[in-house]
C-alpha cells in the first residue's frame, strides 16, 4: 500500500525523524492560509500523488508570498500530472502540501528496501540526492552505498556512521546523521514497510539534517497489525479494477495488453504472462485467484477481467493442487453463462481432478477452447485474440 508524502512525514515525525513544517491544503484559499501560518519568506507548494518526478512535471513550485502560493495552488489542483512513474495517463492532483522553504546546502539520498537476493533489508545512501535513484544505479552504481541489515541485531549505529562518513558529511554532524538514520530504520521496521525513500535527504546551511521528501510503501500482508493505516489509503490513486479485486482477496494488477489471464499462484501467473509474450501476445493483467479459489471467487475474477474494455480473449491457466480443476471449470462455465461472455476463452487445466474439469468444459454449451499445456494455451489464446480483432 502506498501513501502520500505528507502522510509518510507524519509517521516519520512520530519516530523522531526530522521533517519540514508543512500544512496540507485542498483549495487555493487553504494554501494561502498555510503559507501565512508557516511565516517563511519562501514556501514550497507540492502536488500529492503516488509517483515520483513531480517537480519535472510541474507539480512542485516555490512561492514567495501567500498570494503566490494560492495562485500556484490554483494551477496545480485539478491538473493531470504526468511523470515517468504515472505513465501517459497521469494522475489528477486533489491535494497539495505547503511546506516551509529551507536554506539548502547539499542534497543526498537515503533508502531502505528488502534485498531479495540476500533476504535481508538493505539501507542505501548516495551523494546523488534529488536525482532518480534508478538513473544513478544504471549510470553510477558506485555512488550508491549499501549496508545490509542482519535481522538478528537490526541496523547498528556503526553502520549509520559508515554511511554518514561515506556521504562526506562534516564530522560534527555525524552524530545527528546516525540518530536520523537509526530512527528512520526503526520506523521502517515497526510499520512493516516495504520501502522508505528519502530523496532528497537535506543538509541545510544552518547544519540541520531533514527529510525533504518521503516515499513510504507498506506491506499489504501486514495490514492486520496496522488497522489505523487503512485510513491513509487514497482510492483515487488506485486503479478501480484493482480496488474491486481487493474486495474479494484477488491479486490483480492491470496491464496494457489485450489478453486477460486468470491463474492460481503468483509464479504461474508470471510464467503465463511470459509465455503469452513469447507467443506474440500482450497480457492485459496479472490475476492470481489463489490456491483455494471458490466457484464464487472465480466468477468475481471473471467479472473484473471482462470489465477491462481492452480484453479481446481470456486465458485461464490452473494447476490443481489445493484448488480442484473441476471446481474451477464449473466456476468458469457458470461465470461465462451468467455474464454472457462474448470474447474467446482458452482453458488449460492440470492437476487434481483434471479429467473431470475438462469434461465439465467440453460438455458445456459455451465456446471454450481446451488447451494441452502452456505453450499450446498461449498459441491458441493469441490466435483467438487476433481472430476476435479481425472480426
Amino acid at each position: 500500500m502506498k501513501i502520500h508524502e505528507y502522510q509518510g512525514k507524519e509517521i516519520l515525525k512520530e519516530f523522531g525523524v526530522t521533517v519540514p513544517r508543512g500544512i496540507v491544503a485542498r483549495t487555493p484559499e487553504e494554501a494561502r492560509d498555510a503559507a501565512k501560518e508557516l511565516g517563511t519568506d519562501v514556501v514550497v507548494v507540492k502536488a500529492q500523488i503516488h509517483a515520483g518526478g513531480r517537480g519535472k512535471g510541474g507539480g512542485v513550485k516555490l512561492a514567495k508570498s501567500p498570494d503566490e502560493a494560492a495562485k500556484i495552488a490554483e494551477q496545480i489542483l485539478g491538473m493531470t500530472l504526468v511523470t515517468h512513474q504515472t505513465g501517459a495517463e497521469g494522475r489528477v492532483v486533489e491535494t497539495i502540501l505547503v511546506e516551509e522553504g529551507l536554506p539548502i546546502d547539499r542534497e543526498f539520498y537515503l533508502g531502505i528496501v528488502l534485498d531479495r537476493t540476500t533476504g535481508k533489508n538493505v539501507f542505501m545512501a548516495s551523494t546523488e540526492g534529488g536525482m532518480e535513484i534508478e538513473h544513478v544505479a544504471e549510470h553510477s552504481p558506485e555512488k550508491i552505498l549499501k549496508e545490509t541489515v542482519d535481522p538478528a541485531v537490526g541496523f547498528r549505529s556503526y553502520q549509520a556512521r559508515k554511511l554518514a562518513f561515506g556521504l562526506g558529511l562534516p564530522a560534527e554532524l555525524v552524530g545527528q546523521a546516525v540518530k536520523f538514520m537509526v530512527a528512520l530504520y526503526d520506523a521502517y521496521e515497526k510499520t512493516d514497510a516495504t520501502l522508505f525513500e528519502i530523496n532528497p535527504f537535506l543538509l541545510t546551511k544552518d547544519n540541520r539534517l531533514i527529510a525533504l521528501d518521503a516515499k513510504v510503501n507498506f506491506d499489504d500482508n501486514a495490514m492486520f497489525r496496522h488497522k489505523d493505516f487503512a485510513a491513509l489509503r487514497d482510492l483515487n490513486e488506485e486503479e478501480p479494477l484493482e480496488i474491486e479485486a481487493s474486495k474479494f482477496d484477488l491479486n490483480y494488477i492491470k496491464l496494457d495488453g489485450n489478453i486477460a489471464c486468470m491463474v492460481n499462484g503468483a509464479g504461474l501467473a508470471m510464467a503465463t504472462m511470459d509465455i503469452i509474450k513469447l507467443a506474440g501476445g500482450e497480457p492485459a493483467n496479472f490475476l492470481d485467484v489463489g490456491g483455494g479459489a471458490s466457484q464464487e471467487r472465480v466468477e468475481q475474477a471473471f467479472r473484473i477481467l471482462l470489465a477491462d474494455e481492452n480484453v479481446e480473449a481470456v486465458l485461464i491457466n490452473i494447476f490443481g493442487g489445493i484448488v480442484r480443476c473441476d471446481m474451477v471449470a464449473r466456476g468458469v462455465v457458470g461465470a461465462a453463462q451468467n455474464l454472457g461472455v462474448k470474447v474467446p476463452i482458452v482453458v488449460r487445466l492440470e492437476g487434481t481432478n483434471v479429467e473431470e474439469g475438462q469434461r465439465v468444459i467440453r460438455e458445456s454449451s459455451m465456446n471454450v477452447i481446451v488447451a494441452d499445456g502452456m505453450k499450446d494455451a498461449a498459441e491458441k489464446v493469441v490466435a483467438a485474440s487476433q481472430g476476435a480483432r479481425a472480426a
